[in-house]
């Protein structure tokens, strides 16, 4: 018996694996069909590299990634128009949140975030409530670097068009103009001929002007919050002023 209660264990820990890798899955591939409307090739469509790296970083099959660019461009006749949507809503302490959704459905995903909010000590605020405290920048992850490298690595900073950085853990995170993304991640990608680092993502952000500092409690509350929307398959990029 004791075998059996292991197995429906293993059994019962992969599904909730593969349902988590399904929904990330399923939110890469509506980043890469939205980014593609505007070109199927990365190499000229930058937005549509991003996507891509994404979903690669994550091990997407390829094959989910060419359906995805095939219907963002058209090529698939039979799919369904989707449309990306920002919601702002205040989260626990509150915590100012920008929810990015995409979606075939607005009333349907509208309906779905609000009930999560409502019951998760969230309030849903009408359009320009929450979004006027960020600004959308650039952002850059550097990863798989060495400790003695680090100098070098912010000399090449200094010749790129990166506004600020910060190491973070064993990462470091650099901001640009949104105007500037694609020219300072392909300088970071040409400088590094020595394999100081690795370019670990790029994408457009929303980053808080100010941030606020929740209790335990409500910090405890807002980690749940966001875990809940999160699982939802509509909803692709939550942004906070939380300073945790």
């Amino acid at each position: 018996m004791s075998g059996h209660s292991k197995w429906s264990t293993i059994k019962h820990k992969k599904a909730i694996n593969d349902a988590k890798k399904a929904n990330v899955f399923t939110r890469y591939a509506k980043l890469i069909e939205v980014a593609a409307r505007t070109g199927a090739d990365p190499e000229t469509n930058f937005n549509l590299r991003m996507a891509i790296d994404k979903a690669r970083s994550v091990n997407m099959p390829k094959a989910n990634i060419e359906r995805a660019i095939k219907r963002g461009s058209g090529q698939d006749k039979d799919r369904v128009a989707l449309e990306e949507v920002v919601y702002e809503a205040y989260g626990p302490g509150q915590v100012a949140l920008l929810i990015q959704c995409i979606t075939d459905n607005k009333n349907r995903t509208l309906s779905e975030v609000k009930t999560i909010l409502k019951k998760n000590d969230g309030k849903f605020v009408e359009g320009g409530g929450v979004s006027w405290q960020f600004e959308q920048r650039g952002f850059i992850k550097l990863t798989d670097f060495k400790e003695e490298d680090k100098e070098s690595i912010e000399e090449i900073l200094l010749e790129s068009e990166a506004d600020d950085y910060r190491f973070k853990n064993n990462e470091l995170h650099i901001f640009t103009k949104v105007d500037k993304l694609k020219e300072v991640r392909d300088f970071l990608a040409e400088k590094n001929s020595a394999e100081l680092y690795k370019v670990a993502e790029a994408k457009l952000i929303f980053q808080s002007k100010e941030k606020t500092g929740p209790s335990q409690e409500e910090s405890d509350k807002l980690t749940n919050l966001l875990s809940l929307l999160r699982e939802n398959d509509d909803v692709v990029n939550i942004w906070t002023n939380s300073s945790e």
